[in-house]
């Protein structure tokens, strides 16, 4: 018999497994994908300010994929049988604290190297806030221009799959 203040285990976040027609070809724990490098989902959601001005974040040094880094949008991995959308919406919930009434869908990219593979869709959503940072993956934020952005990019180590996937998809919509 167990006793009232023993905890339950976390329950395993799963993940579904993709091939490059984006078909699910297996369903594994998040750890297992990440220590397999496995061609999975994952959804990347860039914030604009009503003044165009883009929501950048420093990752929290705890993340298990590119810890410390700066990156161009909300976002992770798509849970097993999750749509792209519920999950942008999920993870803006989540990570920012705000519930998004439209989310753009963007398009979509891959992005592959020794960390990661994946299958990832881009979205775009226009919030000035206020936002909280409750779930602790978020370090630091800030509003950047296009030319803040710039500067940023060139003096900060940034997430590599939203600058090759994201970036040219907001071509034009930011702030100069």
């Amino acid at each position: 018999m167990g006793s009232a203040s023993a905890r339950e285990p976390a329950a395993v976040e799963l993940v579904d497994i993709v091939d490059d027609d984006d078909r699910v070809v297996a369903t594994v724990s998040r750890a297992e994908m990440r220590a397999g490098r496995l061609q999975h989902r994952a959804v990347s959601i860039a914030v604009l300010s009503s003044d165009r001005r883009l929501l950048v974040h420093r990752r929290a040094d705890t993340k298990d994929l590119w810890p410390s880094m700066w990156d161009l949008a909300a976002g992770g991995v798509v849970a097993a049988g999750e749509t792209y959308a519920d999950a942008a919406r999920r993870e803006l919930a989540e990570e920012l604290g705000i519930t998004a009434d439209e989310v753009e869908d963007l398009g979509e990219g891959r992005f592959r190297d020794e960390n990661v593979a994946l299958i990832g869709h881009g979205y775009l959503t226009v919030h000035d806030g206020p936002f909280t940072f409750t779930d602790g993956e978020i370090a630091e934020v800030r509003w950047a221009t296009r030319s803040e952005l710039d500067h940023l990019l060139r003096t900060e180590r940034f997430v590599p799959d939203n600058v090759m996937l994201l970036l040219p998809l907001l071509d034009g919509r930011l702030a100069p």
